[in-house]
């Protein structure tokens, strides 16, 4: 049967036979018992065949991870413990010391942190582009060692949409994939994979859970990248940490997903709880229905912004006005609910309006069903430099408000208090 989201968000990746529970069950085990060694020694040679230990996977794990898949129309699809994790793991995959990788400059700060100094310790350089790049100012940013190409669909905090089929396109003209973290849109708003990408990252902590309850992070395999052209043999020739296999050949189109956990899952150990995933799943199943009232309240919220006197610059790319307007058109079925604005007088400004506010909540998060509000100059992002916050989109006044779902009336009341005490 051929589900649209709504119905997905409920019944992908758990259907109860006869007797058994309706709520996908909490299986609370580490472990998983067999008849014979010989069946435990099959299952070390090819995990897939079945479950082992809960650090490579757990049947309630794996729901949320068919679930998520089914959503973004992957093949395969890994769960971990962060978002970060997330990205690290997606770029381990097919990086090491030696290589380099491009990204999109306006990304999340933890994001650049990694990119920029964490991995460049392990020997992989990472190269940044500008997201309205020319195509040839892209292609200049290519070396022979580069590995993918990487970009947010809708940028946090900077809100830039990506071009994803300008930017697959280039990707796979340099024999690359392109992998994009699709936090902010969720597969709701926009599915990458139809637009060319190979690989979609989630912070699961977002939208996806919505209600601050678990950190959580997803690796989708589209299924679609052709790993065999020469420049990943990490995936084609035999891996001596396990057996010899060669992914490409036993696994075909899921190759990077099984690697992912067989390899780097299992030195890695960042897979999450059993309950964790059961909190996720949760959230996944109003997913759609809230992501259009988060959209409409931003909307709402990003009107009345830019019309105040008090408000120098509003980034949302819903807004006909937004230098992305027409990227959102046509990747996004909703700019989904967070905005950034520019409050006048910089920073001492910022902080006033944000102490000012009595219903959203000053804290370091985004995306939840709560209104809450950051400042990510001196918060998220206060680890980069003068010169990365410019790169990445950031003023000193800038305001991320993400809008939750209370009554678009008081979240108006509270944003026009905050204002008048300027």
């Amino acid at each position: 049967m051929r589900m649209k989201d709504e119905t997905k968000c409920l019944h992908a990746g758990y259907t109860p036979k006869n007797g058994e529970p309706r709520v996908l069950p909490i299986v609370q085990s580490t472990t998983y018992v067999y008849e014979s060694a010989a069946q435990v020694a099959e299952i070390f040679d090819d995990p897939i065949k079945g479950l082992c230990y809960s650090r490579f996977a757990n049947p309630t794990v794996m729901a949320v991870e068919e679930k998520i898949a089914a959503l973004e129309g992957g093949v395969g699809a890994m769960c971990t413990t962060s978002g970060q994790a997330a990205t690290l793991l997606s770029i381990l995959n097919i990086c090491r010391a030696g290589d380099s990788i491009v990204s999109v400059a306006q990304i999340y700060g933890g994001t650049i942190n990694l990119f920029a100094f964490t991995l460049k310790k392990l020997g992989i350089e990472c190269i940044f582009v500008d997201v309205d790049a020319t195509d040839d100012e892209l292609r200049a940013a290519f070396r022979p060692n580069t590995k993918l190409l990487f970009g947010e669909t809708i940028a946090n905090p900077a809100l830039t949409v990506l071009d994803i089929e300008r930017f697959a396109k280039i990707a796979h003209e340099m024999e690359v994939p392109l992998i994009v973290d699709n936090t902010f849109a969720t597969p709701v708003l926009c599915k990458p994979f139809d637009f060319g990408a190979d690989i979609v990252i989630h912070s699961t902590s977002k939208y996806m859970d919505g209600h601050a309850v678990q950190v959580g992070g997803v690796i989708v395999d589209s299924g679609k990248f052709d790993w065999t052209r020469g420049k990943f043999p990490e995936l084609t020739q035999p891996d001596e940490s396990y057996h010899g296999i060669s992914y490409t050949e036993s696994y075909g189109d899921m190759a990077y997903i099984v690697k992912a956990r067989m390899q780097l899952m299992r030195d890695f150990g960042v897979y999450p709880a059993a309950h964790s995933a059961f909190l996720l799943n949760l959230g996944l199943e109003t997913l759609a229905v809230r992501m259009k009232q988060y959209c409409e309240n931003a909307m709402t919220v990003a009107k009345y912004l830019e019309s105040s006197p008090m408000v120098e610059k509003v980034i949302y790319p819903g807004l006909p006005s937004n230098p992305h307007y027409a990227l959102a058109q046509k990747y996004l079925k909703g700019a989904s609910g967070v905005i950034s604005f520019i409050i006048k007088g910089g920073r001492p400004a910022a902080a006033k309006f944000m102490d000012a506010l009595h219903l959203a909540s000053n804290e370091v998060h985004v995306a939840d069903i709560r209104t809450c509000v950051l400042h990510p100059a001196s918060e998220t992002h206060r680890q980069l430099t003068d010169e990365q916050l410019a790169a990445a989109g950031i003023n000193g006044g800038m305001i991320r408000f993400s809008v939750g779902l209370e009554n678009i009336d008081d979240i108006l009341a509270d944003l026009d208090t905050a204002l008048k005490s300027l």
